[in-house]
C-alpha cells in the first residue's frame, strides 16, 4: 500500500548511509567514502542550479533531466573521466534503488533514473613495464638514508606481492609471517583477505629492515618520518624519485608517465610471461573476478605473436561475401 507523503530527502540519504550501506550491506569505509563525495558534488551542483541549501532539496528535484544535466556537468565542466562518472552515477543508482523500496511513492521517479545507462568506454591497453625498468627502480632509493632503505624495501615488497597502494600502505609489522615459509596478510578492497607469500630474498629484506629500525606489532610497517603510516601522496612521490634516479640509467623511463598502478600491471604481466595460470594470478593480486585478469592476456604481444607462429597460414585467401542489395551494401558500410 502506498504512502500519501513522501520523506524528506534529507531523511532519505542519512538512512541510505546508516541503514542500508553500514548496517545492512556493511560496506567498507573506501565505499562509504566513494557514496559521500558522489553526494557532496551532487548536493554542491543543486544548490547552484536549483539555489536550495540541501536541507531543502526535496527527492522530486533530483529527476532524470536534473541527474543527466549533473553527470554532463560532471564530464564537461569539471573534466572527469567516463569511468569517474560511472563511478559517481553508480552512488545515485544505489541510493534511487533503496528509495523505490522505502518509498513506493517515488517508484516513478527513481525508475527513471534507473533507466539512465551507464556510459561506455574504451578501455585502454593494459601498461607495465620491463624486468630492467623494474630493477633498475627497485635499486634506485639511497641505501645510505633511512628513507632510501624503507623506500627499496617497500618497492621489493610492491613488486613481490602486486598489491594496490592502499592495500601496501596499510600494511602492520603484524601482517607478516616471516616464518620458514614468509608471507604477507594483505586487506584487500571490501574487506576481502588474502595471503601472498614472499620470495627468500624480499624476507630477508623485510628481516633486516625490521631488525634495524623495530616497531610494534600494530604500527605501519612503511611509516612516514612522523611515524604514522605513509599516505598515497607520499608513496607516489617517492616512487617518481626512484623513477628520476633510474631515469640515468634508462632515459625512456623519463618519457613514460609511472604510477603506483603500473607496478601492479607490470607485476601481472611478468607472471603470465613465465606461465602462471590466470587463475592463480587472479588470486595473487585479489581480482574478483578472472575476467579482470584476462585484461593482461590481450596486452602481452609476445603471446599474441607466439599463438600467430603456431598458425599455419590458410592455403588460399576465402571468398569474401558481396551483398546484392542496396540495404544490405548501406548495413555493410557502417
Amino acid at each position: 500500500m502506498s504512502r500519501s507523503t513522501t520523506q524528506p530527502f534529507p531523511s532519505l540519504l542519512q538512512k541510505f548511509f546508516t541503514q542500508r550501506l553500514l548496517q545492512q550491506r556493511h560496506a567498507s569505509p573506501c565505499t562509504v567514502a566513494a557514496y559521500r563525495d558522489s553526494f557532496r558534488l551532487l548536493l554542491a551542483f543543486a544548490h547552484q542550479r536549483l539555489h536550495k541549501r540541501p536541507s531543502d532539496i526535496t527527492i522530486e528535484d533530483l529527476n532524470a533531466p536534473f541527474i543527466l544535466e549533473f553527470l554532463r556537468h560532471l564530464e564537461q565542466d569539471r573534466h572527469n573521466s567516463i569511468r569517474s562518472r560511472n563511478a559517481r552515477f553508480a552512488a545515485i543508482r544505489s541510493f534511487m534503488e533503496y528509495v523505490s523500496f522505502e518509498e513506493p511513492s517515488a517508484v516513478a521517479l527513481t525508475r527513471s533514473v534507473l533507466a539512465i545507462p551507464m556510459k561506455r568506454f574504451e578501455q585502454p591497453l593494459v601498461g607495465f613495464l620491463s624486468r630492467e625498468h623494474i630493477e633498475a627502480i627497485l635499486a634506485a632509493p639511497d641505501p645510505h638514508t633511512w628513507t632510501g632503505q624503507r623506500d627499496h624495501v617497500m618497492l621489493v615488497t610492491l613488486y613481490n606481492t602486486g598489491v594496490r597502494v592502499s592495500e601496501l600502505i596499510d600494511m602492520r609489522v603484524s601482517d607478516l609471517v616471516l616464518g620458514p615459509t614468509a608471507w604477507v596478510r594483505i586487506h584487500g578492497k571490501g574487506r576481502k583477505e588474502r595471503s601472498v607469500p614472499l620470495w627468500p630474498d624480499t624476507a630477508k629484506e623485510l628481516k633486516r629492515w625490521l631488525r634495524q629500525y623495530p616497531r610494534g606489532p600494530e604500527e605501519p610497517l612503511f611509516p612516514g618520518r612522523s611515524g604514522a603510516p605513509l599516505t598515497r601522496i607520499g608513496f607516489t612521490e617517492r616512487l617518481k624519485l626512484a623513477v628520476q634516479s633510474a631515469s640515468q640509467q634508462f632515459p625512456e623511463l623519463a618519457r613514460r608517465r609511472i604510477f603506483p598502478h603500473l607496478v601492479r600491471h607490470s607485476v601481472a604481466m611478468h607472471m603470465l610471461q613465465s606461465a602462471v595460470p590466470v587463475t592463480v594470478i587472479a588470486l595473487w593480486l585479489g581480482h574478483e573476478s578472472p575476467l579482470t585478469t584476462h585484461r593482461y592476456v590481450e596486452a602481452d604481444l609476445q603471446m599474441k605473436d607466439k599463438a600467430l607462429k603456431a598458425l599455419q597460414a590458410p592455403s588460399r585467401t576465402p571468398l569474401r561475401y558481396q551483398p546484392k542489395d542496396d540495404l544490405l551494401r548501406f548495413l555493410q558500410s557502417l
